[in-house]
């Protein structure tokens, strides 16, 4: 195309140069006096490179998922055989062999008290794990955009983070009595503390580049939390959710051993009077399971979501 371009202005003379000059020129003082306007930003231009890159990362993850599912099962065949082989070695009868746990859970299963126990421990671990994460998420957002929030909030969480919850159990008993509301309250504060850090954290490490580039474009401050922020610090928040998630079970059996009528840590407290440690390790069994398939369940979400973010397979 250049050569075409300089044998065309051989043709003609040489006159297109001076012209071509005389633009150029007229062009620069236009430039000068009136600085062209960057164009409104839109919804579509932010959402745009994470749109154009979610087919190819979010097959790649979900590869990489399915890699990882024969090494699951291994490892749970391995780690069952290595328990049997400790009971064997130990011989002692206290130590319940995996065959006899499985048979103590079919027989609670098959009169119905596993059921109720799991039932009872799952709903409390949901409605203390969801108000903690429901008030924890939109906590975070504030102290991490809001220096005002953040001075006036931050050092209480920080505070009652170094406190175990389990510490407060007394005098949660002796405010809020020995009924589902002190052992729900226990569990939503242990959620909230480990999901609010998280959450904060993830604001602020949101690159200041783009939040930059947004304004340059014209986006208002509603437009940049909405579109830049909050895809940004998705990974953070699913993070502080996982870790709300395993505080949520662990605090849920010290909650239940204070006259809970049922659940997973009142069925082993009463199983522990008699020895019965085949349906000790039945409740253990339980709340592991029921711990790994929600936490899956949590990432299988963030992928789906964040798409777009380049991870190791």
């Amino acid at each position: 195309m250049l050569f075409s371009q300089v044998a065309q202005i051989r043709r003609l003379g040489g006159a297109p140069v001076s012209t071509a000059r005389a633009r150029s020129r007229n062009d620069a003082q236009h430039s000068h006096t009136s600085p062209r306007k960057p164009p409104p930003v839109s919804a579509a231009s932010l959402e745009a490179p994470a749109t154009d890159a979610a087919a190819s990362k979010g097959s790649r993850s979900r590869q990489g998922t399915r890699s990882l599912v024969p090494l699951y099962i291994a490892t749970f065949v391995i780690g069952i055989g290595l328990w049997a082989v400790a009971g064997m070695i130990a011989d002692n009868p206290l130590i319940p062999s995996p065959l006899s746990v499985v048979v103590s859970g079919w027989e609670s299963i098959l009169d119905g008290t596993l059921w109720e126990h799991t039932s009872a421990s799952l709903l409390r671990v949901l409605v203390g794990f969801g108000l903690g994460v429901a008030l924890a998420v939109p906590a975070g957002f504030l102290m991490g955009w809001y220096w005002l929030v953040r001075g006036l909030v931050e050092p209480w969480i920080q505070f009652f983070r170094t406190v175990p919850p389990l510490a407060l159990i007394p005098l949660v008993i002796v405010i809020l009595g020995i009924g589902e509301n002190a052992r729900i309250f226990v569990i939503f504060l242990a959620s909230f503390l480990s999901c609010v850090i998280a959450t904060f954290q993830g604001v602020k490490n949101v690159d200041v580049t783009l939040i930059n580039a947004a304004r340059v474009l014209g986006a208002k401050d509603l437009t940049i939390f909405a579109r830049v922020v909050v895809p940004a610090s998705t990974p953070f928040i699913f993070v502080g959710m996982r870790t709300a998630l395993g505080s949520a079970w662990a605090t849920l059996v010290a909650s239940e051993l204070v006259a809970a009528p049922s659940g997973l840590g009142r069925m082993m407290q009463a199983a522990s009077q008699f020895l019965d440690t085949e349906t000790i390790m039945v409740g253990i069994l339980m709340i592991g399971i029921l711990g790994f398939a929600m936490d899956r369940l949590l990432l299988l979400v963030e992928r789906r979501l964040t798409a777009w973010q380049e991870v190791r397979a």
